[in-house]
């Protein structure tokens, strides 16, 4: 386990602890939100919803577990031949995984516990070379073994090729920290050696517009150097040569890795727990959603035509646009109650303000066009008596308020749908809005920054 005793600076350590109960704690809310299900019935009644949510309520209770058990996973990753396994092999201290000169000796992922120091547990997972497995298999291979990962080490033996470029980019998407390893480096000359240097330094960022690699996250390793011809002279005067096998050069990465647990491997911890637990929770919604879209669409077309005949009808102005946001108050509350998502009115009414500003012109202009309206309307009925002229201009007043009215309660319950179902993991506990605290906490020099730069653009600036 990551040891209390590591040799860190006590800001550090305290900063790093905040970040693992943060993440527990947000994942145990939304194991109590799926609870909730539960004991609502909603699961029990509904076989078809629980069979289909088993997996990520599943993945969730298994990611806590592997949050309380502080074990940090490192998934090695690269095409054939760039010597995955004996890298982990000298990081080991033993040949445990097999190697040899045959491309693909590694036919399936496999892991092997490492403790360096005696201080931290570490699980490594070495994989198939991923030119090797075609297609859709290699895909899922990848994406599940670094949805595991906490950390991911990329090996390659040279320049990047075209293959290994596409490959990093994809690994990129599953927004690990990652550390690219130049193995082989005993093959080049060193003037070879810092040119391919400097270009993984830009290339490895997969991002042309991203700063180049940091010096933790490139590292120059020779796991199994070649042998080298020696010259041995005997006492007799004579000479001969023998080939020597030369000690592996990984130390370099060694420290890295431990410098980098040492500095943030519970915040790396806490991070890889949130960004698997907000991709179940996405999954549980997107299954929900789409298995109750009929329910959803009568719902929102039975507010949709009380509320247009509730603001039409209405001969008070302001009053209508009262009765209008408590119609959209509780549209939102029933999507909310269909799907299964525990809704007080407070947590309804931010909804409804955070739809608002997002929809921007469309519901403001029915806030306009209900003022104007509904005033005209107001007046109309005042007035009218018996005139017929102004029983006429009521009507029509009436007629367009309850037309943009309705249109407007739509647009609610369908930016409501998308806001249930993307929104599941904001809120003061949500995963995803847990995940942006911790990475703007983090400081510029660690391997988390770049998670950092990748995520502001999605998630808007920090």
């Amino acid at each position: 386990m990551v040891s209390s005793t590591l040799n860190q600076p006590n800001p550090v350590r305290n900063q790093q602890e905040s970040h693992l109960n943060r993440a527990r704690a947000s994942l145990r809310q939304a194991l109590s939100w799926y609870g909730y299900l539960r004991k609502s019935g909603q699961l029990t009644s509904n076989p078809e919803l629980a069979a289909l949510v088993k997996p990520e309520l599943e993945a969730l209770n298994a990611t806590l577990n592997k949050l309380d058990s502080n074990v940090i996973r490192i998934a090695v990753f690269g095409l054939v031949s760039r010597g995955k396994s004996a890298v982990l092999n000298a990081l080991l201290g033993e040949k445990i995984l097999p190697t040899g000169p045959l491309n693909g000796v590694t036919q399936w992922p496999r892991s092997v516990r490492w403790q360096p120091g005696g201080k931290v547990l570490v699980e490594l997972i070495d994989t198939p070379g991923l030119d090797e497995i075609e297609g859709d298999a290699r895909a899922q291979m990848a994406r599940s073994v670094a949805q595991q990962a906490d950390l991911i080490l990329f090996v390659v033996s040279g320049d990047i090729t075209r293959t290994e470029y596409q490959g990093l980019l994809e690994l990129r998407q599953a927004q690990k920290p990652l550390i690219l390893v130049f193995n082989k480096i005993d093959l080049y000359p060193d003037t070879d050696r810092t040119t391919i240097y400097n270009n993984l330094q830009q290339l490895g960022a997969a991002n042309p517009q991203a700063q180049p690699l940091l010096p933790d996250e490139i590292v120059m390793v020779a796991a199994e150097p070649a042998p080298m011809e020696v010259r041995v002279e005997w006492p007799d005067g004579s000479v001969s040569y023998e080939w020597e096998t030369q000690p592996p050069q990984v130390d370099e990465l060694k420290q890295t890795i431990l410098k980098i647990l040492n500095r943030e491997g519970r915040s790396l911890l806490a991070l890889n727990a949130l960004i698997q637990a907000r991709d179940a929770s996405v999954a549980i919604a997107q299954k929900t959603i789409d298995l109750r879209q009929q329910e959803a669409e009568a719902t929102i077309w039975q507010f949709t035509k009380y509320k247009a005949l509730a603001v039409g009808l209405n001969p008070i102005a302001f009053l209508d646009i009262l009765g209008g946001t408590v119609a959209d108050l509780a549209l939102i509350r029933s999507l909310a109650r269909l799907y299964g998502l525990p809704m007080t009115s407070y947590e309804a009414s931010k909804i409804l303000k955070t739809i608002l500003f997002s929809s921007g012109g469309l519901l403001l202009s029915e806030l306009g066009s209900s003022v104007l309206l509904g005033l005209g309307k107001s007046t109309a009925a005042l007035a009218s008596g018996d005139n017929p002229t102004n029983i006429t201009v009521f009507a029509g007043s009436a007629i367009a308020q309850a037309g943009i009215a309705g249109y407007g309660a739509y647009s609610v319950g369908k930016a409501a749908q998308v806001y249930l179902e993307k929104g599941c993991t904001w809120g003061q506990l949500g995963a995803s809005t847990v995940i942006l605290e911790i990475l703007s906490e983090v400081d510029q020099n660690t391997i988390l920054y770049r998670l950092r730069q990748e995520l502001g653009g999605k998630f808007g600036e920090f």
